[in-house]
């Protein structure tokens, strides 16, 4: 069968190979290959600046954002033949730390977890693949265009939970939200934000394209000033903060309402130093009883939850979500940043 192939830290190694079909395990579904996307971490495994092959192998089938539909399933494993499903990513290392041993592996302590696609397991950018039946998330069949976005929707899904836990500390009852980035992460921030009933604000720096659309299609408002201007205006009591650009994090540390929470998602493209009056935003967060939480990652019950999400949404704005969609023989060009791109897909079948 043919999959999207890289040699981890070996730059321009991408190709589409010849590969061993592969052959379920006890327990195991396989799985007709649908699609998979592409997000940033996909472009630093084929810039060889990340990933790692299976041990005593020398390539890595990438692709982490998954979407097929099952060609074979046992029997007792609650799918059958025609179910439209998608994989979870990581796993628990043999001898899992606390947190993976109560199936919070997205929470892992001791970092000696796998990824599919990343981390010492091949990827689902494949004809075809397996999984196990308990890593495994069945999907509506409305979204069958659609349904790759479960895996990125996880990540939203999780960090809502997180800003809901930390709320919970004391009487919580957010109205306003601010999203900095309006990628596909932040937009999907944006659409679960607008599904609990909140005033949402999203902050990107384009000004035209399809992003501020996407916005407004889905009732929130769309800025593209700076994050101080933004945040003084609206004083959001909670920031999905998307970018992780260090001076748009300072700016959402600093400019959230009494009380306020922000929940860090987005990883720096490199490291930048910044001048920062640490003391101030000391004073500021402490004052304010304001919570900073880092989030990363899912497990399957926020597959669960972005499963529902993405049931909920309208059809036809996920659809303008993904803006370009690129064949299998030609997987590179999927690598190679357009104007307008928001979310990148590749066809495997």
């Amino acid at each position: 069968m043919r999959a999207v192939t890289v040699r981890p830290s070996a730059g321009q190694s991408l190709e589409v190979s010849e590969v061993p079909d592969p052959v379920p395990g006890a327990g195991e579904l396989l799985v007709d290959g649908i699609s998979v996307g592409v997000c940033g971490t996909d472009r630093e495994i084929v810039a060889g600046g990340l990933g790692r092959a299976p041990r005593g192998e020398d390539r890595l089938i990438i692709g982490h954002e998954s979407l097929g539909r099952v060609r074979q399933a046992p029997a007792g494993s609650g799918f059958a033949a025609g179910d439209l499903v998608v994989g979870v990513v990581r796993r628990p290392d043999p001898e899992p730390c606390g947190a993976c041993a109560r199936g919070e592996f997205d929470m892992c302590r001791n970092g000696r977890y796998t990824e599919r696609g990343i981390r010492e397991r091949h990827g689902y950018a494949s004809r075809f693949w397996t999984v196990e039946s308990d890593y495994a998330v069945r999907l509506d069949p409305s979204l069958e265009r659609v349904g790759v976005l479960l895996e990125p929707a996880t990540v939203l899904a999780k960090a809502w939970e997180q800003v809901e836990r930390i709320g919970a500390r004391s009487w919580f009852a957010p109205e306003r939200v601010l999203v900095t980035g309006a990628g596909p992460i932040g937009l999907l921030a944006a659409l679960l934000g607008r599904q609990r009933g909140l005033d949402v604000h999203v902050l990107d720096r384009v000004t035209s394209g399809p992003k501020p659309g996407l916005v407004a299609g889905l009732g929130a408002t769309y800025h593209s000033g700076s994050i101080d201007d933004v945040a003084a205006a609206l004083r959001p009591d909670v920031v999905i903060e998307a970018t992780g650009a260090g001076d748009v994090v300072l700016g959402a540390m600093r400019g959230t309402a009494s009380y306020g929470i922000v929940c860090l998602i987005g990883v720096a493209p490199e490291a930048r130093r910044l001048p920062v009056a640490v003391g101030a935003l000391n004073n500021e967060l402490v004052r304010g009883n304001v919570a900073v939480v880092g989030s990363v990652n899912a497990n399957p019950r926020h597959y669960r939850a972005g499963a529902e999400a993405l049931r909920r949404a309208e059809p036809a704005w996920l659809e303008r979500m993904i803006t370009r969609r690129v064949p299998l023989r030609d997987a590179a060009d999927a690598f190679t940043a357009r104007d307008g791109d928001i979310k990148v897909v590749i066809d495997l079948d």
